[in-house]
């Protein structure tokens, strides 16, 4: 745990501005998001730096609108203006911009976590959207944060919420979080449809506008996993104390109960520029015209159901690898991504992603997880471990 996230150590109003951002991941859906929000706060900030994973064309008119210094592509073989960096070491480049005293991780999966290592080792706030990085080798991540007198600021909506509730409080006062999770597009479904669910079915997420992988991650509650795993190593909380409950409304991300029986809950209205600003911004607020004003009867009522751990045990079983540690929670993170990718590509059915993400843990959870070398390891025999799963059954 980073213990800056309980009492802030460098509030925003002390840094020159504008201050420079890294921006990493700026053509998916938190990076177009981010963007939204740097434009509307030009005066407090600004892009020096941006990268997208192979999406040139996109990226190219983002640079030209904003002017960073730095332009990275991820996929070296895509055709792209001369002067960008290219290949995976981009995001590592400009996350060390010596221009960036922030870095916004909208990467998708465990790639982006050497960028983060290295903005960390820097002292830089890390806005962390890349909850990956946090589930592969959060004891990693978060004490490279303290060595190095840096901040790690969530990003995810369920952990912004957790750290505007927490508002400085002491970490002995907090008695439970409690994260939300909108029970995604099969919330209602028997599991006998749910198991033959396409891909179209997959990606119609009820109330979030958001990248394929999430939203498959959604569906299978697979990312609400990831979150528990990511909010026992921001905020230090045993798994046994950490619970999540579905709210189909998504207008309450996260509950916190305090040791004398009071429950604080952050709302808002399902954007993730709301905390995409904050973690920018954080501790301090600032005026913003992002999203609409707070309309309560409008929303109407908000409930709370059960998870129906039966029918989506992709939350039990990344939960039991955030438990077991080691290199157990990166075996759970890169089986899901390969078995995601499968899936998207038609090569696996949905009821499958859970299946080889099971037999990868079952067969690998036990390796060694002591360093970031044996982490990636791990992370590399997960992902060869389902397509050859896959590849026996075609």
């Amino acid at each position: 745990m980073t213990a800056s996230l309980f009492h802030a150590t460098s509030p925003a109003s002390d840094v020159p501005s504008p201050v420079g951002v890294a921006l990493l991941g700026a053509t998916g859906s938190i990076g177009k998001s981010a963007l939204k929000v740097l434009e509307r706060q030009r005066d407090r900030f600004v892009p020096v730096a941006m990268t997208a994973n192979g999406n040139a064309a996109a990226l190219a008119e983002q640079v030209a609108q904003f002017g960073p210094a730095y332009v990275g592509l991820v996929q070296g073989s895509v055709e792209a203006p001369s002067g960008w960096g290219r290949g995976p070491e981009c995001l590592v480049e400009a996350a060390t911009h010596p221009d960036a005293s922030i870095v916004i991780n909208a990467v998708v999966g465990a790639a982006g976590l050497p960028a983060t290592l290295a903005a960390l080792r820097q002292g830089k706030r890390v806005a962390l959207a890349n909850k990956e990085t946090l589930v592969v080798a959060g004891d990693i991540v978060t004490r490279t944060a303290r060595e190095h007198g840096a901040e790690l600021v969530p990003v995810d909506s369920e952990h912004s919420a957790i750290l505007q509730c927490l508002a400085g409080r002491q970490p002995h006062e907090v008695k439970r979080l409690i994260l939300t999770a909108s029970g995604g597009p099969f919330r209602t479904w028997p599991a006998e449809r749910i198991a033959q669910a396409t891909r179209a079915d997959a990606l119609k997420h009820p109330t979030w506008q958001m990248g394929s992988k999430i939203t498959i991650d959604s569906a299978t509650l697979a990312n609400k996993a990831l979150e528990v795993i990511e909010a026992h190593h921001l905020f230090g909380v045993p798994y046994d104390r950490i619970e999540v409950v579905v709210h189909p409304q998504s207008i309450i991300h996260s509950f916190v109960e305090f040791v004398d029986g009071s429950v604080l809950a952050q709302m808002g209205v399902p954007s993730m520029e709301l905390p995409i600003l904050y973690a920018l911004t954080w501790p301090e607020r600032v005026a913003d015209t992002g999203v609409p004003s707070f309309d309560p009867v409008a929303l109407g009522g908000l409930t709370f159901e059960h998870v129906r751990h039966e029918q989506f045990p992709m939350l039990g079983l990344g939960i039991s690898a955030g438990r077991a540690g080691g290199a157990a929670p990166a075996v759970f993170n890169a089986a899901n991504e390969e078995a995601v990718a499968q899936f998207l590509a038609g090569a696996l059915s949905f009821g499958g992603i859970a299946e080889r993400v099971a037999e990868a843990l079952q067969d690998l959870a036990g390796a060694p997880g002591d360093s970031l070398e044996t982490l990636l390891a791990a992370d590399a025999a997960a992902r060869d471990h389902v397509k050859s799963r896959i590849a026996q059954e075609a």
